[in-house]
């Protein structure tokens, strides 16, 4: 098949476009700047711009949707949260522009989302069909989800992945957590109790994968693992993986809401996501419990 990703130049793009190549599939790159690896084509794009190279889609069947600015990479004021929203749903825009003006064969898009979709909702388990969340991260997901949807109305498949936090020794919020766990003052947040909808980064590749090739799968899927875990039991298999301890007091929340603002939300809150649904789809876990999974990422 013949694969272009957008946002392809991060962690994410790099190991699923390793796996892909392995496989005999072509990947091509949209990103705002030349790329280094020899095997992947590179065409421009800037999104803020409404600039983009049209060649871009010549021979592509799949479109993997992955342009997005960082959740947590900068404080949420009023132009970094329309950043964040832009960033996801005018590149889709951009692509579809040219969909609609290029003579193509695109049958599919396979897009991110994100699990904050459904925010903060304590205890309660969530499903595929619950409601999002009325704040602004949940309204970003909704946007961002409605802005791939409107590749229905050009015929393509769409398949969108509501994705948690993603454990990856190289990349994301596991070596922010497990930086202080080597320090010796890792803890947990505030109360530890809040549920952290976990997976590991080849589980992630493989449903993506799962995605591109199985043209029977479509609609949204959250992209977790089977088995939550708590902010403190995660903080607590990371010590034990590490074989450090963990004696520091909980991180007090008030401090992190003066440290980031309304972005304190995003780890303060409480989401607990069910993978029934992509499970029921034929999906098999490599990752399904925490301490297999970072085993894994750190070895023994």
């Amino acid at each position: 098949m013949n694969i272009l990703i957008t946002g392809g130049s991060g962690g994410l793009g790099k190991r699923l476009s390793t796996l892909l190549l392995s496989q005999g599939h072509s990947v091509s790159f949209l990103s705002r700047k030349q790329g280094n690896n020899k095997d992947v084509k590179t065409y421009l794009w800037d999104v803020n711009a409404g600039t983009i190279d049209e060649h871009c889609i010549d021979g592509v069947d799949t479109i993997v949707h992955l342009a997005g600015a960082g959740i947590v990479d900068k404080r949420w004021t009023d132009d970094r949260k329309k950043e964040l929203t832009d960033s996801r749903t005018k590149s889709i825009e951009l692509v579809y522009s040219v969909l609609k003006k290029r003579a193509n064969k695109v049958t599919a898009v396979v897009s991110a989302s994100g699990v904050g979709y459904y925010s903060n909702r304590g205890d309660e388990l969530m499903h595929e069909t619950d409601a999002a969340k009325n704040d602004f991260i949940g309204q970003c997901c909704v946007d961002w989800e409605a802005a791939v949807d409107e590749g229905e109305k050009l015929g393509l498949r769409i398949v969108k992945f509501r994705t948690g936090v993603v454990l990856d020794k190289e990349a994301g919020a596991l070596p922010k957590l497990a930086m202080p766990v080597k320090l010796y003052v890792g803890s947990p947040i505030a109360s530890g109790k809040q549920w952290i909808p976990w997976i590991h980064w080849q589980d992630v590749v493989d449903m993506y994968l799962l995605g591109i090739t199985d043209k029977s799968l479509k609609g949204v899927f959250n992209m977790v693992a089977p088995n939550p875990v708590t902010n403190q039991q995660l903080t607590q298999t990371v010590a034990k993986q590490l074989h450090k301890p963990l004696w520091a007091p909980n991180v007090p929340a008030l401090l992190l809401k003066l440290m980031m603002g309304e972005m304190a939300s995003v780890v303060l809150g409480s989401t607990k996501v069910s993978a029934q649904k992509i499970i029921d789809a034929g999906f098999k876990f490599k990752y399904p419990e925490l301490p297999g999974a970072l085993k894994e990422i750190y070895g023994s």
